[in-house]
Protein backbone atom coordinates (compact mmCIF):
# COMPACT_ATOMS: atom_id res chain seq x y z
CA UNK A 1 0.00 0.00 0.00
CA UNK A 2 1.13 3.21 -0.62
CA UNK A 3 2.45 5.22 2.34
CA UNK A 4 0.97 8.53 0.46
CA UNK A 5 -3.03 8.24 1.28
CA UNK A 6 -3.89 10.56 -1.34
CA UNK A 7 -2.80 8.95 -4.34
CA UNK A 8 -3.82 4.90 -5.27
CA UNK A 9 -1.11 2.30 -4.93
CA UNK A 10 0.04 1.09 -8.17
CA UNK A 11 -0.93 -2.05 -7.98
CA UNK A 12 -4.84 0.07 -8.06
CA UNK A 13 -3.54 2.21 -11.43
CA UNK A 14 -4.27 1.80 -14.73
CA UNK A 15 -1.55 0.55 -16.62
CA UNK A 16 -0.51 3.29 -19.35
CA UNK A 17 -2.25 2.24 -22.79
CA UNK A 18 -4.92 0.65 -20.47
CA UNK A 19 -8.21 2.15 -21.96
CA UNK A 20 -11.18 2.91 -19.73
CA UNK A 21 -13.41 0.41 -21.72
CA UNK A 22 -10.64 -2.21 -20.99
CA UNK A 23 -11.09 -1.38 -17.16
CA UNK A 24 -15.03 -2.20 -17.65
CA UNK A 25 -14.34 -5.27 -19.52
CA UNK A 26 -12.20 -6.67 -17.06
CA UNK A 27 -14.49 -5.29 -14.24
CA UNK A 28 -17.12 -7.24 -15.59
CA UNK A 29 -15.46 -10.06 -16.45
CA UNK A 30 -14.09 -10.14 -12.58
CA UNK A 31 -17.85 -9.47 -11.34
CA UNK A 32 -18.83 -12.83 -13.24
CA UNK A 33 -16.06 -14.78 -11.83
CA UNK A 34 -16.80 -13.14 -8.51
CA UNK A 35 -20.66 -14.47 -9.00
CA UNK A 36 -18.92 -17.28 -9.92
CA UNK A 37 -17.44 -17.84 -6.66
CA UNK A 38 -20.16 -17.29 -4.64
CA UNK A 39 -22.29 -19.87 -6.56
CA UNK A 40 -19.37 -22.53 -6.05
CA UNK A 41 -19.64 -21.51 -2.13
CA UNK A 42 -23.28 -22.48 -2.61
CA UNK A 43 -22.29 -25.74 -3.64
CA UNK A 44 -20.49 -25.96 -1.02
CA UNK A 45 -22.91 -25.54 1.63
CA UNK A 46 -25.17 -27.64 -0.98
CA UNK A 47 -22.65 -30.43 0.01
CA UNK A 48 -22.79 -29.77 3.74
CA UNK A 49 -26.33 -29.11 4.48
CA UNK A 50 -26.76 -32.58 2.67
CA UNK A 51 -23.83 -34.23 4.59
CA UNK A 52 -25.17 -33.21 7.70
CA UNK A 53 -28.70 -34.64 6.87
CA UNK A 54 -27.64 -38.08 5.98
CA UNK A 55 -25.81 -38.37 9.34
CA UNK A 56 -28.51 -36.99 11.19
CA UNK A 57 -30.40 -39.83 9.45
CA UNK A 58 -28.03 -42.64 11.65
CA UNK A 59 -30.32 -40.69 14.82
CA UNK A 60 -33.21 -40.77 12.93
CA UNK A 61 -32.74 -44.78 12.13
CA UNK A 62 -31.74 -45.40 15.56
CA UNK A 63 -34.50 -43.37 17.48
CA UNK A 64 -37.13 -45.30 14.97
CA UNK A 65 -35.75 -48.52 16.23
CA UNK A 66 -35.65 -47.72 19.44
CA UNK A 67 -39.01 -46.90 19.44
CA UNK A 68 -39.94 -50.15 17.70
CA UNK A 69 -40.13 -49.08 14.41
CA UNK A 70 -37.59 -51.41 12.50
CA UNK A 71 -39.52 -51.63 9.45
CA UNK A 72 -39.38 -47.99 8.96
CA UNK A 73 -35.80 -47.85 10.05
CA UNK A 74 -34.77 -50.07 7.65
CA UNK A 75 -37.37 -48.52 4.65
CA UNK A 76 -35.06 -45.08 5.84
CA UNK A 77 -31.73 -46.89 5.50
CA UNK A 78 -32.41 -48.77 2.13
CA UNK A 79 -34.25 -45.75 0.33
CA UNK A 80 -32.32 -42.57 1.91
CA UNK A 81 -29.36 -43.16 3.72
CA UNK A 82 -26.36 -42.69 1.58
CA UNK A 83 -28.46 -42.64 -1.62
CA UNK A 84 -26.92 -40.93 -4.68
CA UNK A 85 -28.45 -36.94 -4.59
CA UNK A 86 -28.30 -36.87 -8.57
CA UNK A 87 -27.84 -40.13 -10.48
CA UNK A 88 -24.42 -41.91 -9.92
CA UNK A 89 -23.06 -38.53 -7.85
CA UNK A 90 -22.95 -38.03 -3.99
CA UNK A 91 -22.48 -34.17 -3.29
CA UNK A 92 -18.55 -33.98 -3.23
CA UNK A 93 -18.38 -35.35 -7.21
CA UNK A 94 -20.80 -32.21 -8.15
CA UNK A 95 -18.24 -30.07 -6.71
CA UNK A 96 -15.05 -31.69 -7.97
CA UNK A 97 -16.86 -32.36 -11.73
CA UNK A 98 -17.80 -28.47 -11.08
CA UNK A 99 -14.07 -27.32 -10.54
CA UNK A 100 -12.65 -28.85 -12.82
CA UNK A 101 -15.10 -28.29 -15.45
CA UNK A 102 -16.32 -24.73 -14.99
CA UNK A 103 -14.49 -23.12 -11.88
CA UNK A 104 -10.97 -23.35 -12.50
CA UNK A 105 -11.04 -23.09 -16.40
CA UNK A 106 -13.01 -20.10 -15.70
CA UNK A 107 -10.39 -18.72 -12.82
CA UNK A 108 -7.31 -19.00 -14.78
CA UNK A 109 -9.08 -17.56 -18.26
CA UNK A 110 -10.01 -14.70 -16.22
CA UNK A 111 -6.45 -14.55 -14.41
CA UNK A 112 -4.93 -15.02 -17.92
CA UNK A 113 -6.55 -12.07 -19.34
CA UNK A 114 -6.03 -9.56 -16.86
CA UNK A 115 -2.20 -10.47 -17.51
CA UNK A 116 -2.81 -9.72 -20.95
CA UNK A 117 -4.73 -6.69 -20.72
CA UNK A 118 -3.49 -4.90 -16.96
CA UNK A 119 -0.18 -5.92 -16.06
CA UNK A 120 -2.35 -8.96 -14.17
CA UNK A 121 -3.61 -5.71 -11.78
CA UNK A 122 -6.78 -6.88 -10.32
CA UNK A 123 -9.96 -4.87 -9.04
CA UNK A 124 -8.79 -1.76 -11.99
CA UNK A 125 -12.51 -1.16 -12.12
CA UNK A 126 -13.03 -0.91 -8.40
CA UNK A 127 -9.80 1.17 -7.42
CA UNK A 128 -11.01 3.54 -9.85
CA UNK A 129 -14.15 3.63 -8.90
CA UNK A 130 -13.22 4.26 -5.29
CA UNK A 131 -10.97 7.27 -6.57
CA UNK A 132 -13.86 8.68 -8.40
CA UNK A 133 -16.37 8.70 -4.76
CA UNK A 134 -13.76 9.45 -2.30
CA UNK A 135 -13.88 12.54 -0.56
CA UNK A 136 -9.91 13.87 -0.95
CA UNK A 137 -8.21 14.81 2.08
CA UNK A 138 -10.24 13.21 4.86
CA UNK A 139 -8.98 10.77 6.73
CA UNK A 140 -11.85 7.97 6.19
CA UNK A 141 -11.01 8.26 2.03
CA UNK A 142 -8.00 7.10 1.70
CA UNK A 143 -6.34 6.08 -2.10
CA UNK A 144 -6.28 2.58 -2.55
Amino acid sequence: MSSDHERPDSRHRRPSGVTRATVEALGALSKALETTERARGALYSFHQLTGTADLVLDDAVRLLREAGHGREADRVEREVLGRNVIPDHWTFQIIEAYNATYYRPFQQLEEEIRGELADGRDHLYEAEMKEERRTKHHPDHTAC
